[in-house]
């Protein structure tokens, strides 16, 4: 299982921890508070990805034979472990799943092309069973007309054979690109809906009560001179914004102790790189819905800026074999994170276990944590936790090796002696401290009448000694 946590918002962590995958039908969901973790920096209005990418006009006026070529079907970058048969044998379950999630996958032209692909398979083996068979009756001494019959016969199913071979690999390419939109397999117990038809699974504590107006966090920022938005706006665009004086600690803080909690856990922390390229963006699950996306795409590159930690995290181990005992590998990471989000957070705080429309793609279930915010009067999001069974180790080709169980001979002996057949892991993934969302909670929550803010005794050594914000 690869279990990612993340501490985000404007900044946040991620964990990841691998650990041996268990099957879907038997799969516990621990509960939000076990999970770790990814820890990335997450600011509140970046344009989505689309906005920088850059078309020319001049495909207006493109030959037919370019846009024929445009419009052709490109070979996937990557294939995923795909269990075309368990999807075929479940059709009607997956048809449902796709349904229930608001998927724009499209199940009948998987079959389709799955079924195509097994009858294409089978001619291309038969031939090839041919063309050796033939070459297996030119060993011998043969007539001279006999060999060139064979010859002639050889050389008509190599060239039979290549046409062929070029269809199943173009195919099995398309195959791949119409499959990888399939999302994962959703938990029975997940609610259907749309995010209204989400569950509180569990409620901590109650909403502050105040004798006094309580102000939002925007006049709090204003009023202790924590926040900048009109120079940041003059620098970046509205909605950006500089963090100043105790704000700066508070972030610093909140980061130190999500790391410093973690860490106690077994968690290897990590800083990791905020440009990948998009081939790992799409083996983690982050498939943009209908014509939207989260993600920056750099112009004139196959990289990205990272949404998450999640991400990088998960490319650590890609395209590796795992030995059981070195399971769970755990992992907090701290980045920035680049995508349109808005958010904030509270003490009083809830799980919801998120309906089958508001899962993503790779989810099996989701858990998310909202918090009371005063200032808007309301819950908000401030941690999501994610498990996703093996939907992204299939991608991202993440294995690992049974160890046999002790007393329990393999089943050939000496030179032929076979390890247990590798699985995939499974992985989880949540945030850790969504920065922005919790330091909105904070200012909002321990805000006194003379509009001083109070800091939470846990962040304290990690600012200072400092034990209040007060108005300047």
């Amino acid at each position: 299982m690869l279990t990612r946590t993340c501490l985000g918002g404007g900044a946040a962590a991620a964990l990841l921890s691998l650990s041996p995958s268990i099957h879907r039908s038997s799969f516990i969901f621990r509960s939000t508070q076990t999970l770790t973790l990814p820890f990335s920096r997450r600011f509140l209005s970046y344009r989505s990805s689309s906005s920088l990418r850059h078309f020319s006009a001049a495909a207006a006026v493109a030959t037919e034979e370019e846009q024929k070529a445009a419009f052709a079907v490109k070979p996937p970058q990557w294939k995923a472990a795909i269990d075309f048969k368990w999807i075929r044998d479940n059709k009607d379950m997956v048809a449902a799943n796709i349904k229930n999630r608001n998927s724009n996958a499209n199940l009948e032209l998987v079959l389709e092309l799955y079924e195509k692909f097994l009858n294409l398979k089978k001619e291309v083996d038969r031939l090839r069973a041919e063309r050796n068979a033939v070459a297996n009756k030119m060993k011998g001494k043969l007539e001279p007309s006999v060999r060139q019959a064979l010859v002639e016969e050889g050389k008509n199913l190599k060239e039979g054979l290549l046409t062929l071979e070029d269809d199943l690999l173009q195919l099995s390419d398309q195959l791949q690109l119409e499959a990888q939109c399939i999302p994962n397999s959703t938990h029975p117990d997940v609610p259907l809906g749309g995010e209204e038809s989400s569950v509180v699974r569990k409620t901590v504590g109650s909403p502050k009560e105040f004798s006094f107006a309580v102000k939002d966090h925007l006049q709090l920022g204003k009023d202790l001179d924590l926040f900048d938005f009109d120079a940041a706006a003059e620098v970046s665009g509205s909605k950006f914004y500089y963090l100043k004086n105790e704000a700066v600690l508070l972030e610093m803080a909140l980061v130190n102790w999500a790391i410093a909690q973690v860490s106690k856990r077994g968690f290897t922390p990590l800083i990791t790189p905020e440009i990948v390229r998009s081939s790992i963006v799409d083996k983690c699950g982050f498939q943009p819905r209908g014509q939207t996306t989260q993600i920056y795409s750099i112009e004139g590159s196959d990289q990205c800026l990272i949404g998450t930690a999640e991400i990088p995290v998960g490319g650590i181990h890609m395209d590796s074999i795992l030995s059981e005992s070195v399971l769970p590998l755990k992992y907090v990471a701290y980045s920035h994170c680049f995508r349109t989000e808005a958010g904030a957070a509270g003490t009083a705080t809830r799980t919801l276990d998120m309906a089958t429309g508001d899962l993503g793609a790779p989810a099996y279930r989701k858990f998310d944590v909202e918090a009371w915010m005063p200032g808007l009067g309301r819950y908000g999001e401030i941690s999501s936790a994610s498990n996703c069974t093996d939907y992204q180790s299939r991608r991202l080709g993440i294995r690992f090796r049974p160890s046999s169980p002790e007393g329990v001979p393999n089943s050939k002996k000496g030179k032929g002696a076979s390890s247990p057949p590798t699985r995939f892991v499974h992985t989880l993934n949540a945030t850790a401290c969504a920065v922005p969302r919790m330091m909105v909670c904070l200012l909002e929550n321990f805000q006194q009448e003379d509009g001083s803010v109070v800091i939470p005794e846990p962040l304290r050594p990690y600012m200072g000694g400092l034990d209040i914000i007060s108005p300047k």
